[in-house]
Formats: C-alpha cells, structure tokens, sequence
C-alpha cells in the first residue's frame, strides 16, 4: 500500500514538491523509505497523485508528482460542533471525524465543558494523519474554540444543525441530505438554559442517538455514522 502525504503544494504531473522536515524524517527514518519509491500526495484541491522520491537525506526531500490517481470529488458536507473534552477525548473525537468524512470541526465552550484551551497545530495534525491513513482527499479544517452562543450567533441559516440530545423525546438522526452540522453537548449535557436557547433557532433540530446514555465522545461517532445512513431505501 501506497504511502500518503497531504500538502500544501499544487500537483500536476512534473511537478517537484518539497516535503516538510517532519516528511521527509517520515519518510526516510520511520517508513524506511528510499529515492525512486512511491509516495501517494493529495492536497484536498487536485486529486491525489503518485509521486517518486527523486532525493532524500534526514529531515530533507524533493519529490517528483508522475500521474493522478484520483480526482478530487465531492464529499459530505458535515460539520462537526462538540464541546471540548479532555485531552485523550478530544484527540479520539479529531481522529474519528475526520474517517468519517467531516468538513469541518467547531470545538466549543459550553456551561459544562471539562477543557478551555487545545493545542490547535496537534489537533491539526491528528486530523492531517487521519485523513491520510483513510484515504480521504481532504483534511478538515478545525476552528478555534468559541462559546455556543457564538456558534449559534454565526451560524449559517442554509446549514440545518441536528443538535444530540439526551432523555428527551426526539426523532432519530435524518440522513444528512446536503450542507448539515452534528451538535453534541458535554459530559452532562446542556444546561436548561442552552438547550432553550438551542431549540428556538430555526435551523436547529432536535435528534435522538438512541436509549443509552454515551459518553460525549462515543455520541459523535455515532452521531456522524447515524447522518450517513439513509433510512428506507
């Protein structure tokens, strides 16, 4: 199997890219890789391509794009909105969005949120290595932290948001059917005063995951599963 890089650089055949330092050690002293061995990049704009190593030497490298192996396509348009979590919770909450073809992650602030600051470039890079292991095309973006009333403030009226919400009658999770967001609250869940600020917005919809009460982060895989799930077809 192929090897993947996301970039920064534009692709097209001939093309030389150059690695970062942190590739090219990557490459050469964890994957033990050498000139003329193929390397899979993708830059979530052109495709993905196959490329050689033409040289490498420690942190440094050139690689030279041959012919694309897949166009870029369309993918699901979901957005991701949780309350920041623990460390080791946020990093599982990152890495399973991204394989399960988020857009784009929201962490935000809430009246019982456990965290108040992450680490912006780690997550970054969790999600960049998690697309490349899954084979997407793109890698999400992840927004900086802002409080749920901020989110609902900005939030884009043509983007319906299915908030998760726990011990109260709601229908189950609805395909997401073009732009769409997945909410979910923390340990605890949203106060009283949240969820009535929450469920008088317009674009906002109420959604079961089930009878069992989840952990925050086991409620966001299941979340973004559940959206992908067309029900009756």
């Amino acid at each position: 199997m192929l090897l993947r890089l996301f970039v920064s650089a534009d692709l097209g055949a001939g093309i030389e890219v150059v690695p970062t330092p942190g590739q090219a050690h990557y490459l050469g002293t964890v994957m033990r890789r050498g000139t003329g061995d193929a390397v899979a990049l993708f830059n979530g704009a052109d495709g993905e391509w196959l490329a050689r190593i033409a040289t490498l030497r420690k942190d440094r490298a050139t690689l030279i794009v041959e012919r694309m192996l897949r166009p870029q396509s369309a993918e699901p348009n979901i957005w991701l909105a949780f309350a920041l979590l623990k460390r080791d919770a946020t990093d599982l909450v990152v890495q399973k969005a991204t394989e399960l073809g988020v857009s784009e992650l929201r962490p935000l602030l809430t009246m019982r949120t456990l965290a108040s600051r992450v680490n912006l470039d780690r997550l970054r890079a969790i999600a960049t290595e998690a697309a490349e292991q899954s084979e997407r095309l793109i890698v999400p973006g992840i927004a900086a932290p802002q409080p749920l009333t901020a989110l609902l403030a900005d939030w884009p009226a043509a983007r319906r948001l299915i908030a998760a919400v726990e011990r109260q009658a709601a229908p189950a999770v609805p395909f997401a059917d073009g732009a769409t967001g997945l909410l979910v609250g923390p340990e605890g869940g949203f106060t009283e005063t949240e969820l009535e600020n929450l469920l008088t917005r317009p674009f906002v919809s109420a959604a079961s995951l089930g009878p069992r009460i989840l952990r925050a982060e086991t409620a966001c895989i299941v979340g973004l599963a559940q959206l992908q799930v067309r029900r009756g077809d």
